[in-house]
């Protein structure tokens, strides 16, 4: 499976501002295990970026990557935008303009 590795969003701080807050109350749906960035990891991200725009993920202990390779990676192969990593927490985001209306993250 090819993957779409555009480049990532470009945010203004006001919108990485939005999306922080919008993302601190959030749990970890994804977690990146001792597989690293795996084609099924990819799947997942990609699945739940599209159902949520903004996804909270978590870097295990085993992980044969450096965590900030990590995000950037795995932002770079789900076409999203890191934006914020805290630890081994970072949060991914991409708009996704077939939700609805009210489904949709607005960013101004």
């Amino acid at each position: 499976m090819t993957h779409d590795t555009k480049i990532p969003l470009d945010l203004s701080g006001a919108q990485k501002r939005t999306l922080r807050a919008r993302g601190h109350h959030l749990n970890p749906v994804i977690q990146i295990g001792k597989e690293g960035i795996s084609e099924n990891l990819i799947n997942s991200t990609t699945a739940a970026l599209k159902s949520h725009e903004l996804v909270k993920v978590k870097i295990g202990q085993n992980v044969p990557v450096e965590r900030g390779e990590a995000a950037m990676e795995l932002a770079r192969l789900t076409a999203s935008a890191l934006v914020q990593q805290i630890g081994k927490v970072f949060l991914l985001y991409r708009p996704n303009p077939d939700l609805p209306a009210d489904k949709r993250i607005a960013l101004s």
